[in-house]
């Protein structure tokens, strides 16, 4: 028996396929998940592309920053009991690898974001267009999480 098999053939990746409400309630957690992290991300993200420049970035971050991490506690056990029922499809599904590059992706985009251009916001915070940088993560992030919407989607055609 491979990991992945035995993966799928644990409780809880038999329970995933067997019983029949569970699975589509994970799932609609981890939509809902998705929905809060894009939610976030977005507002934060048309912030640094230079809407609503009248909000500070640094309070509007502090602000959604926790929504977002909210999100990634939905999303991540969601995404794994998902993972676990169908393990050996998606190990398998070039989608799922793409989908999980990219969110590897994101997160060093925010990374360098957060530990690069937002600690100098002071001086971009209100009422002028954020630098090249700022906007380019911002850019990017948007892409990238669109795109990780799309693979999510993808997955179940691949």
């Amino acid at each position: 028996m491979s990991a992945l098999s035995g993966i799928e053939a644990s409780g809880l990746g038999q329970a995933m396929r067997q019983w029949l409400w569970l699975y589509p309630a994970v799932e609609t957690i981890h939509i809902t998940g998705i929905a809060l992290l894009f939610g976030s991300i977005a507002v934060l993200d048309l912030r640094l592309l230079g809407f609503s420049r009248n909000i500070p970035v640094k309070k509007l971050s502090l602000h959604v920053l926790p929504w977002t991490a909210g999100a990634f506690l939905l999303i991540v056990p969601s995404g794994l009991a998902m993972f676990i029922a169908h393990a050996s499809e998606f190990i398998g599904n070039p989608v799922f690898a793409i989908k999980m590059c990219l969110i590897l992706a994101a997160g060093i985009n925010a990374a360098v974001f957060h530990t690069g251009v937002l600690r100098r916001a002071a001086s971009w915070d209100v009422d002028v267009m954020p630098p090249l940088a700022a906007r380019a993560a911002a850019a990017i992030s948007l892409l990238v999480w669109m795109s990780v919407i799309a693979c999510g989607r993808l997955l179940a055609y691949f």
